[in-house]
């Protein structure tokens, strides 16, 4: 029997969240700045720029708060000032795809590390005017959820242009292997590594 089935499922979760924003961001990068820039769409953020941007510093934040949980480190004690100051820092696609990516691989080498035995250890946040305290399994299940959530804003939204909204929800059949098989090629992954 398999140890660590949740960790390892979380840690799949971090893969498919990496390979569902490189899809939806390689199509993103066919829109013209001003398609890309745009505020007047239908969504939560009017903007395909506004909700990109806000997919990406949110996990900045989060990744951030799980790895100075790990490392022993105490609460970030201003993340505001370091994720939210600005609304938009990242004002081209190719600018956000790189945070992204960045991000990304934070998340994934943080999921590398966990074992089922660390899963219920609290993370901590000092927000404005509270504390908030979640477990590990829970803050990434919370921004596995996020993720999905906003990523499905964008490929709605990308519908209005003349870009095709990609595939996002090929990663986890294993009968749909070969669908992921180039995109995992050019990210050096294997289907072993992820799956065990």
């Amino acid at each position: 029997m398999t140890t660590d089935r949740l960790a390892r499922h979380l840690r799949a979760g971090a893969y498919n969240n990496a390979w569902a924003n490189r899809r939806l961001l390689r199509a993103c990068a066919e829109l013209d700045q001003d398609a890309f820039a745009a505020t007047d769409r239908t969504s939560f953020f009017p903007g395909i720029g506004l909700t990109l941007n806000h997919l990406v510093t949110i996990q900045q934040f989060y990744v951030d708060a799980l790895w100075r949980q790990a490392r022993g480190q105490p609460p970030h004690p201003d993340y505001r000032a370091e994720f939210f100051a600005v609304e938009v820092p990242y004002r081209t696609c190719a600018a956000v795809w790189q945070a992204q990516k960045d991000s990304d691989a934070a998340l994934i080498a943080y999921c590398e590390t966990l074992t089922d035995a660390v899963l219920d250890e609290e993370v901590t946040i000092l927000r404005p005017d509270h504390v908030q305290r979640d477990t590990r399994e829970r803050l990434l299940a919370h921004l596995l959820q996020h993720q999905v959530h906003h990523r499905g804003q964008v490929h709605a939204m990308l519908a209005g242009t003349k870009v095709a909204p990609p595939q996002l929800d090929e990663f986890y059949a294993s009968g749909e292997a070969p669908l992921r098989a180039r995109d995992f090629a050019e990210l050096g992954w294997a289907e072993q590594r992820i799956w065990g």
